[in-house]
């Protein structure tokens, strides 16, 4: 199933979704599809892209979404949960993954504001199992004063998300930097317009290794071919 395609000829409910997400979410999301893995969507609206979801996941896929406007119940259907509550509420993100499992993907499209964004990753990045998926989006925000977003904000999530390309590379910083969970649990951090995709994985050994022949090692070698 193509993303964007499914989108265009959407008849079910609403989906609100910039356009030049859906390239992004087809690199980070695919290979997921068709196999047993919870989705979580922080931020339901208006229903339309937990059945997106569902119908990209696949059959095994369980779609949890989350939203704090008790309305959204409503959007509850055959292979799609959705359970009313606040995004940094760090009790209430336990219950869910108590109830549903850790989610291996998380796709945050919540209030959009830092310390709502800062919360829920805090609590459910780390628990991400390996080659897990955590991204965030609408991070134009970070920029928007009614967002509580600034260019300088030291604690937007986007200037967070800078801070922790340092931690992802600790290991080489000299010292400068202590290596600790995220940098040996995290394989990589992608950034894109308004979007910054986390994703988990360890790498087992870190070295650079020198492979195949010295230059100057065939000196004065002459093929039996050669006439």
């Amino acid at each position: 199933m193509d993303l964007w395609r499914d989108f265009l000829t959407n008849q079910g409910k609403m989906i609100h979704k910039w356009e030049h997400y859906f390239p992004i979410y087809e690199r980070h999301f695919a290979p997921w599809r068709n196999r047993t893995m919870t989705f979580l969507e922080i931020g339901v609206a208006k229903g339309g892209s937990l059945q997106m979801w569902r119908r990209y996941f696949g059959p095994l896929a369980t779609v949890v979404g989350i939203d704090i406007d008790p309305s959204c119940r409503a959007h509850e259907e055959d292979g799609v949960h959705v359970r009313i509550g606040d995004q940094s509420d760090p009790k209430f993100l336990a219950s869910v993954v108590e109830e549903f499992g850790i989610p291996d993907v998380v796709l945050d499209d919540g209030s959009h504001e830092a310390p709502h964004l800062l919360a829920t990753f805090e609590a459910l990045y780390p628990q991400i199992p390996k080659n897990g998926v955590y991204m965030v989006e609408d991070l134009h925000c970070a920029y928007w004063p009614k967002f509580g977003g600034s260019l300088e904000g030291e604690d937007t999530f986007i200037n967070l998300a800078k801070r922790l390309i340092d931690k992802l590379n600790a290991d080489h910083s000299l010292g400068a930097v202590e290596p600790d969970a995220f940098t040996r649990e995290t394989f990589s951090i992608g950034f894109y317009d308004s979007i910054v995709v986390f994703e988990k994985g360890r790498i087992p050994r870190k070295g650079a290794s020198e492979i195949g022949r010295r230059p100057g090692l065939l000196s004065g070698f002459r093929s039996p071919l050669a006439r």
